[in-house]
């Protein structure tokens, strides 16, 4: 899937502490390049989610259907925390897909697994693709899992995740027709995510609070020939 190379600095972590503590809603920007049905977003999209996150651990449905396989090559770390931190950071890029392929720009989905500016971003990627009429078929490949930054306050922990995608066997479809829009593989298939995971002590969700996409990734593209 295509994923705009968004120009915002990651957010440092006792800041993103004090924003899930004070104002956990969704808006998002960046350009496009790559698959087709993926244009411009244009800062924050009207009727973005706004309103708290929810509190509950009762985890939505982030299925997709069987054309869309997106696969997660990742170690699973050892520790619970970046185990937990890195599961839910993967359960955001599927809700994320799961709100394209419903075309829904409101599902509950991503907005259970991220607030602020996260939940802003995956409303402008999902919200695109439903303007446009597109949804997404083939296989998105995410690997090279990183994580780093642990912090720790007296309510709220974070860590830092970041990993590659390949989207080079990932197309466009027209919703309507259902033709599938095909491109070849370039630079621009390959993108590097860092998202600024959080969660409230005693709750074992851990929701996406910003993201930052960097387009065409040199080391995703090394990476991925390995």
């Amino acid at each position: 899937m295509t994923r705009r190379a968004l120009k915002t600095t990651p957010a440092v972590l006792t800041v993103a502490a004090a924003l899930l503590l004070t104002a956990c809603g969704g808006g998002g920007d960046g350009s496009s390049d790559g698959i087709e049905g993926a244009g411009k977003v244009a800062g924050s999209p009207s009727g973005s989610p706004s309103g708290p996150a929810s509190t509950d651990t009762e985890r939505p449905d982030v299925s997709v259907p069987k054309d869309l396989d997106l696969v997660f090559d990742f170690e699973k770390p050892s520790d619970r925390d970046s185990a937990a931190a890195l599961e839910d950071a993967a359960n955001y890029i599927r809700a994320l897909n799961h709100g394209i392929t419903k075309q829904d720009a409101a599902d509950p989905a991503f907005q259970f697994y991220s607030s602020g500016q996260a939940a802003r971003y995956a409303h402008s990627q999902i919200k695109e693709y439903v303007d446009g009429g597109w949804t997404l078929t083939g296989t998105d490949r995410y690997y090279d899992a990183e994580i780093s930054a642990h912090d720790e306050t007296e309510k709220i922990k974070t860590v830092s995740v970041t990993f590659c995608e390949d989207q080079s066997k990932v197309f466009g479809r027209e919703v309507t027709s259902k033709k599938v829009h095909r491109t070849k593989e370039s630079p621009a298939s390959y993108q590097k995510f860092t998202l600024l995971m959080a969660s409230v002590k005693d709750n074992p969700v851990w929701r996406a609070q910003r993201v930052t996409v960097e387009g065409k990734a040199a080391a995703c593209v090394r990476s991925a020939a390995m």
